[in-house]
């Protein structure tokens, strides 16, 4: 008889409907030991740790949805949908939200994956200039989903190679937020040495996105100094990773024009095709207005939904604003505004919705927009530039070098289509630490907006206080800074390993 490991975060998944430049290679839920017997077989075991991401329990759905709701800028429209989104959005999440239980889960049956291929690739005894830019990538994927994890839970389990003893993996016990940051900062720096320049699409990563995630990294425990020398490397390699940022902010979300772009670093890219829940992508009906005949694809569900405070204090000159907010519908063939989106469908509000997602779909393979084209950046060329702006300040304030990043960042915002306009404007010269500090964050916030990364600045920047009270966009009277800068540990994650407990503080 074979002998069969029996992984305990099964590398279902394999198939890659969700990443449209990978190879398709389905594979089952047992590894048999003599599978590695080649690199493409590790590849074909990292892909599989992609399609895997664009599954609907990620990045479909459970997990980036959350994401956005935890911010300022996104709220609840229909208030009749799941109470476990509602809960994200008021800050009363229990342990057993069914977000959470959900993507737990899948979350580490990608970590499990890139495990897998790292372990295999020990196997072969390859040349390292052969195997090693192949294994690099499961390095990265391993630390770009701790990243998340820690960020979202601090001590974590932490698992760096298969398992195969199920008993001993139900008694694991909790790893260290500082411990995890540690291991991540190490997988991504293999993953800059062995990472090619360049891919051929940017559904995999390079040198360049282990450098700008290290830079991220750095930036979010406050290692300035190491974030702004990440980031730089990027900046000063530019021509040679082929990065740059694109001309027309529009072109960033329309799905039809993103694979053909230099500005996203990391995408998990969808491709309108879908198996079950694998390619589902689920943002633009999330995200859109309901009965809008706009794009033909049966309007959304109007879940997440900007406040009318982020309509009302985005300077409408910020070309940005029209592109990230959709302030007008087509119903029954006519154009009408925001105002009356109500008078159309109850569950809609009167304020400006996303448009990033549910505006340029490309071909869909369900309704409402699910199982798009959209590819979706993790970490984009603009963001760069803004990290090595940040931490440059927090390390030498006043410096126009950081004026200059931010400014680069602003004279793409000022291109309306073609034509060039005067808004935003330069960075004054001369601001002092803390106003640099705090235009940079907003600068993050509208260039970024929707892009599911205001909730980790709020952390990481500790802001609840203030974006959450009386003169925030949202007011949410339920945060508390004890407790919400945390997820609760799933309930049923705890049930099956005491060890995990006690839980976060509050839950």
């Amino acid at each position: 008889m074979k002998n069969i490991k029996i992984l305990l975060f099964l590398l279902t998944g394999l198939s890659i409907f969700g990443c449209s430049d990978l190879d398709e290679d389905p594979k089952g839920v047992l590894s048999p030991d003599g599978f590695f017997q080649s690199v493409q077989d590790v590849q074909t075991t990292i892909n599989g740790t992609y399609g895997n991401m664009g599954e609907e329990r990620f990045w479909g759905r459970k997990f980036s949805l959350p994401l956005m709701l935890r911010s300022d800028m996104v709220g609840i429209g229909d208030q009749g949908t799941a109470e476990r989104r509602i809960d994200h959005d008021n800050f009363t999440v229990s342990a057993d939200n069914g977000m959470i239980t959900s993507f737990w889960p899948r979350v580490y049956q990608i970590i499990g994956g890139a495990n897998e291929a790292i372990a295999g690739a020990a196997q072969l005894g390859a040349e390292e200039s052969q195997i090693n830019p192949v294994v690099a990538q499961a390095y990265f994927v391993r630390a770009y989903t701790y990243f998340h994890l820690v960020r979202l839970f601090g001590d974590i389990p932490y698992l760096d190679e298969p398992v195969t003893d199920i008993e001993a993996a139900k008694s694991i016990s909790k790893t260290s937020e500082a411990e995890v940051y540690a291991k991540i900062i190490a997988d991504l720096e293999y993953a800059k040495q062995w990472l090619p320049d360049t891919q051929p699409s940017s559904a995999y990563p390079s040198k360049a996105t282990a450098a700008g995630y290290l830079a991220l990294v750095y930036l979010t425990t406050n290692d300035f100094s190491n974030a702004y020398t990440e980031a730089k490397f990027v900046i000063d390699n530019e021509s040679r990773f082929g990065l740059g940022l694109v001309a027309d902010f529009q072109d960033l979300f329309d799905a039809t024009k993103q694979g053909g772009l230099n500005e996203a670093l990391f995408t998990i890219d969808f491709n309108g095709f879908r198996s079950g829940n694998y390619g589902q992508d689920y943002m633009p009906a999330l995200t859109g207005i309901r009965a809008n005949e706009f794009g033909d694809i049966g309007g959304g569900w109007s879940v997440a939904v900007p406040n009318v405070e982020v309509y009302n204090r985005w300077d409408g000159r910020d070309y940005r604003k029209s592109v990230s907010l959709d302030t007008t519908g087509v119903f029954d063939g006519v154009v009408d505004d925001f105002v009356n989106f109500p008078n159309y469908d109850s569950r809609n509000i009167q304020s400006a919705y996303i448009a990033k997602y549910a505006r340029f779909t490309g071909q869909t393979s369900n309704g409402n927009g699910r199982g798009s084209e959209h590819n979706y950046a993790q970490l984009r060329y603009a963001e760069v530039l803004l990290i090595a702006a940040e931490a440059l300040n927090e390390i030498t304030p006043g410096t126009t070098e950081a004026d200059g990043y931010v400014n680069r960042v602003r004279g793409r915002a000022r291109n309306q289509a073609g034509t060039i306009t005067n808004f935003p404007a330069d960075v004054t010269p001369g601001l002092s630490q803390d106003d640099f500090r705090t235009m940079v964050l907003e600068e993050r916030k509208w260039e970024l907006a929707f892009e599911f990364k205001r909730w980790y600045d709020i952390k990481r920047r500790r802001l609840g206080d203030q974006v959450f009270g009386a003169n925030g966009i949202e007011q949410r009277p339920n945060f508390s800074a004890n407790r919400d800068y945390l997820y609760p540990l799933p309930n049923d994650e705890l049930q099956r390993n005491p060890n995990l407990e006690p839980n976060n503080p509050g839950y």
